[in-house]
């Protein structure tokens, strides 16, 4: 699996060479070259196959493609400024773009998804973890700091919500209904940021993002009871959450509920049912979503779960460029040597790399 993550890679993201300067491959043409949510997940495999392999050139592509992203996504789509105050030290003080191909005013345009910024978040957090450098973290908590209240919506005096859309500028929110897991994905990335906080400033008595992670907390604790989907990408993300902090009462709930609903989808439902015509109307990198949340919370006693995530790697396996040549093999990637998303990958290569101070991070407290 490792040899195919390594092909795959190369494949979207270009060949490394120590003769030339890596610069990442654009994946669309003209000056949209960049998605945030493939490219957040690109770092992470870079990040998974420089510790698997132990080759620096990994880490390379992996911080070579976060500066690519800050200098594409993190500016206007004419690439002439900056969004909003960032700046080249603080580049993400603006956000960063989704980086669709229409504009903003198209029904299917850019602008910012929160759920993409915590993505690139959690890769900064990781490139932090394993290089032991502050820096990469500083940014996500800069971002999360500056664009989180881009995206609440204090209409009700009761009931804190959050837009699932906004501006490119951040101005105003595109969509004003809220993602179905946008609060659970921020209450677990900024834990994780100000964990990675602490171990370069053990002296901090637990500031950092304090007021967010607050209101995160909110939010979810009003909506996980009540948590459902019959989405697989979205039941996958439910799972890969609620690893992170799983003596948490939400966390054990939405993992048990997303559990049965797959188990519903794969029984009753028949939905993973891969005969040519069963797979018509599926779209792999959102299974690709579940295989890789399944594999990051604790094996289950019963080895069907392992199955089934091999069988969605086999349904695919021989078609992951069918439909697109980034996401969807990115992801393909992300799910068959899973490494950096699992809770306390990152965490042990810290504490064997970087010292006594590693002791601090605890992602399940």
């Amino acid at each position: 699996m490792l040899k195919k993550c390594i092909e795959v890679m190369e494949n979207v993201y270009g060949s490394f060479s120590n003769e030339v300067a890596y610069t990442p491959k654009a994946l669309k043409s003209g000056t949209q070259t960049r998605y945030l949510w493939t490219d957040a997940f690109a770092v992470c495999n870079f990040l998974t196959l420089f510790i698997e392999t132990n080759q620096d050139k990994y880490l390379r592509q992996a911080k070579a493609l976060i500066d690519e992203v800050h200098n594409v996504l993190g500016k206007d789509r004419q690439l002439q400024r900056r969004l909003g105050n960032a700046s080249d030290d603080h580049p993400l003080l603006g956000g960063l773009r989704i980086g669709k191909k229409y504009n903003e005013d198209h029904e299917d345009g850019d602008g910012q998804y929160f759920h993409y910024l915590t993505k690139w978040m959690f890769a900064l957090n990781r490139m932090s973890l394993i290089t032991g450098e502050e820096l990469y973290n500083r940014w996500a908590i800069e971002m999360a700091e500056s664009m989180h209240d881009r995206f609440m919506n204090r209409t009700s005096p009761h009931h804190l919500r959050m837009y699932w859309k906004i501006s490119i500028d951040g101005s105003r929110p595109v969509v004003r209904s809220e993602g179905n897991l946008d609060p659970f994905d921020g209450y677990v990335t900024y834990k994780l940021l100000r964990n990675v906080h602490s171990l370069f400033h053990p002296s901090d008595k637990g500031d950092v993002l304090q007021k967010q992670i607050h209101e995160m907390e909110r939010m979810v604790m009003k909506k996980f009871m009540n948590y459902s989907s019959y989405d697989p990408l979205d039941l996958g993300e439910s799972l890969w959450i609620s690893s992170w902090f799983s003596s948490e009462e939400w966390s054990q709930h939405i993992q048990k509920v997303a559990l049965e609903c797959l188990e519903e989808l794969w029984t009753n439902e028949n939905y993973f049912d891969n005969t040519s015509g069963g797979r018509r109307y599926r779209l792999a990198f959102r299974e690709f979503g579940t295989s890789l949340g399944l594999q990051t919370i604790p094996p289950q006693t019963d080895e069907k779960w392992a199955r089934r995530v091999q069988s969605i790697h086999e349904a695919w396996q021989d078609r992951i460029y069918e439909r697109d040549r980034d996401i969807t093999p990115v992801m393909y990637c992300s799910s068959i040597v899973p490494g950096v998303f699992k809770p306390n990958y990152c965490e042990q290569y810290y504490r064997n790399h970087f010292g006594s101070k590693s002791d601090i991070v605890a992602n399940n407290p």
